[in-house]
């Protein structure tokens, strides 16, 4: 039997949630309505969206059900798993219960489910593109940090390989993975070089050693250098082009492609440079504006990236979740086009 994250592993503001301070307020004054007409049927809500995903925040959402109900104990859930793939319109999860119990849930659940699931689909979509590569997720600078833990778990389910922060791992035991930034090569007047034997002299050993070498606009340059000083003991070199910018090394070969950011040809005159001179072992990792579409280009083309880092396309785009009373005291009682759906992979909670 699969595991599931049990309740208490997730940061939920319960006393905040059960007053309502996150919910529509129709499903308020629907509770109340509900508690003041003394009008207490059994229903049961069904929940689903419209397109094929790989489902995310089943867990959390259990979790507020279990925690933020009123008598939870008369509550009955069925739900999939996460990490599961879906079908649109396929039922992810029941709740049977007095709605009056339950109704100040619904914005909270749909709102975990659907931005949890958004990520999971898009880092599943980029690392099936990415042929089996490790992919990085790096787009927590792009989002409040309050959502850091969740969207690494759902970065997780979808596949990443690994993560920027800690809080990213929280849920799942990631460690947070991580280069120099640019900043650190400011503070060393621009020297890449230096800024990395920084690194390499106060860095826990155990952690890769990568270089960014795109400070200078001269990657092939740079990376060379660097891999002079620090021989085997450098991993990888990652390659941070600006979109707006045109390596030096790009400009010869200018005139049958976009040439600007972290292009194909850069890549390769960097993979071709570090063969040539003997560092082979560095691996390449190439960030900065890479989505699942260009990542497929890349491998289709055969070009020599090892790494990709993904920032903020990992957020783009939406599934929404929808929830629907589909059967009133055993009986069935939907809006017109949102009939009971049974799903026999559904399993109770």
């Amino acid at each position: 039997m699969r595991q599931r994250l049990s309740p208490d592993l997730f940061s939920i503001p319960v006393d905040d949630i059960r007053k309502g301070v996150y919910s529509d307020s129709y499903f308020l004054r629907t509770q109340e309505i509900l508690n003041k007409d003394n009008h207490h049927p059994r229903v049961l809500m069904q929940i689903f969206q419209r397109q094929h995903a790989v489902l995310c925040g089943i867990d959390e959402a259990i979790a507020i059900v279990k925690k933020c109900a009123l008598n939870p104990e008369n509550i009955k859930i069925q739900a999939l798993y996460d990490g599961d793939e879906i079908q649109p319109w396929e039922t992810v999860m029941t709740i049977e219960g007095d709605l009056a119990d339950f109704s100040h849930l619904e914005t909270v659940y749909l709102g975990v489910l659907s931005r949890s699931t958004k990520i999971a689909s898009n880092v599943r979509n980029v690392v099936r593109s990415a042929c089996s590569k490790p992919v990085l997720f790096f787009p927590s600078r792009f989002d409040h940090y309050a959502v850091q833990a969740l969207d690494g778990y759902a970065a997780y389910i979808g596949g990443v390989y690994g993560v920027s922060t800690a809080a990213n791992g929280i849920y799942w035991g990631g460690k947070a993975l991580g280069t120099i930034p640019h900043a650190l090569i400011a503070t060393y007047g621009g020297n890449t070089l230096q800024a990395t034997l920084a690194f390499d002299n106060h860095i826990d050993p155990s952690i890769n050693r990568v270089a960014l070498v795109d400070f200078d606009n001269d990657c092939v340059s740079t990376s060379l250098a660097v891999a002079r000083e620090l021989g085997d003991k450098l991993w990888a070199v990652r390659l941070d082009t600006a979109d707006n910018l045109i390596d030096k090394s790009v400009i010869p070969y200018m005139g049958t492609f976009k040439p600007t950011g972290v292009c194909a040809q850069l890549v390769r005159n960097v993979r071709s440079a570090l063969d040539e001179h003997g560092y082979g072992h560095v691996k390449i990792m190439v960030s900065g504006g890479f989505t699942a579409e260009r990542i497929r280009d890349f491998e289709a083309a055969n070009v020599p990236a090892d790494i990709y880092a993904v920032g903020s396309s990992l957020f783009n785009g939406s599934i929404n979740f929808t929830a629907d009373i589909v059967m009133l005291d055993g009986h069935p009682c939907s809006k017109v086009g949102r009939s009971y759906q049974p799903n026999l992979r559904l399993e109770i909670v």
